[in-house]
């Protein structure tokens, strides 16, 4: 999941999600589901299903069969408990959502934590993806279920870094037959949970893309190792670019792009901050800017400094002429906005050319996906 983000606005609930009916028979007509609840026969197409909550937003229904449970959102609400349908085995809430929403979630019990069964669209083996109906497309990114194992990149180096300690497995990935290094922070949830190899192929075939290599560069200490500190950046320039170079797979380090998000954001304007020689193009998605030393500590890590330790650096005016990067945040991430919106205009000030856009989405990778294809071609353009 990503890194520290807002603390979420809970929506709440429907009158339905605490125990009314929203009809007269079940609250499940008014969603256009038929059959009798907890029955064989009623088995819905997919949900969670949507009406419009009559104030521009949407009602969503969320179904559970078996044992009690909550649904559980990524960043964007707090849980919200189902409620038993009479004496069935069919829980549900009515959960109220705005406009314009991409959002993760899973349903969990006293057992653990499950996909939903009636959604197609999956991140993970625990997660569902769901989307409000006005909320975007996704081209290029395909529906996978819970039950798909993703497919991995065959070339892989192993980096035994002296300077982060430990080993990790890298996965190298080229598009198009290769081109500009693209290296994709928190790579391990570009491979396992989010299909980023079959988006970017798609993105390529499409005309959308240009031909890049993709590394996947895995956290082992999002917190340690994403904070406003050199060392991973030195183990990228000295150690880890170098095994790319050696792998076999065509790689231009000299067009590199950053992507990252949450931390990884943080982490990738960081290193174009003191890094250009290494870091001259950059996918920024919800960056961490309000990011001090002593933040994490914090009861409230958001409510430091605005912008935090990037925006202070920013202020000493660094020549930045030779710096592409492209801004993306959650329409819905409210608490973020203040820190990001500093970090852009600070940025374009000190002379970068930037991008700057909006996703329908919370802190969420699921939002995130389509700025991630369209910033890193943008960075190339």
């Amino acid at each position: 999941m990503p890194g520290p983000g807002p603390s979420p606005e809970r929506l709440g609930t429907t009158g339905a999600a605490s125990g009314s009916p929203a009809g007269p028979e079940s609250p499940f007509a008014l969603f256009g589901l038929s059959g009798v609840p907890g029955t064989d026969e009623f088995r819905p197409a997919a949900t969670p299903a949507y009406v419009p909550s009559g104030d521009g937003g949407w009602v969503a229904l969320f179904l559970w069969r078996g044992a009690p449970a909550v649904v559980e959102f990524e960043s964007w609400s707090d849980p919200v408990p189902l409620v038993r349908w009479r004496d069935t085995d069919c829980w549900y809430a009515e959960v109220r959502m705005p406009a314009r929403l991409r959002v993760t979630y899973r349903f969990r019990t006293a057992e653990g934590s499950y996909a939903d069964p009636c959604n197609p669209v999956g991140a993970g083996g625990e997660r569902s993806v769901t989307a409000t109906p006005d909320a975007p497309p996704q081209p290029h990114w395909p529906a996978v279920t819970a039950a798909d194992v993703l497919p991995l990149p065959r070339t892989r180096v192993r980096w035994a870094s002296e300077r982060l300690g430990g080993r990790r497995t890298v996965r190298i990935h080229p598009v198009g037959g290769g081109g500009p290094v693209v290296l994709l922070l928190d790579g391990d949830d570009w491979l396992h949970l989010h299909p980023a190899t079959t988006a970017f192929d798609a993105a390529r075939a499409a005309g959308d893309m240009p031909p890049v290599t993709l590394v996947f560069v895995p956290a082992k200490d999002r917190l340690a190792e994403f904070g406003c500190r050199p060392e991973l950046w030195e183990a990228i320039r000295d150690e880890l670019l170098p095994l790319v170079a050696d792998s076999g797979v065509p790689a231009d380090p000299d067009r590199l792009v950053v992507a990252g998000q949450s931390l990884g954001g943080l982490s990738a304007m960081y290193a174009a901050l003191e890094f250009p020689d290494v870091v001259s193009r950059v996918a920024c998605q919800s960056g961490s800017f309000w990011w001090t030393p002593e933040a994490a500590a914090l009861a409230d890590p958001l409510g430091g400094p605005v912008g935090g330790t990037v925006a202070a650096r920013l202020r000493e005016r660094p020549a930045l002429s030779g710096l592409r990067i492209a801004f993306d945040l959650g329409e819905h991430e409210t608490r973020m906005r203040p820190h990001c919106e500093l970090v852009e205009a600070l940025t374009e000030k000190a002379g970068a050319t930037v991008r700057t856009s909006r996703s329908a989405s919370d802190h969420d990778r699921a939002g995130w996906r389509q700025a991630l294809l369209r910033d890193v071609a943008w960075a190339l353009a």
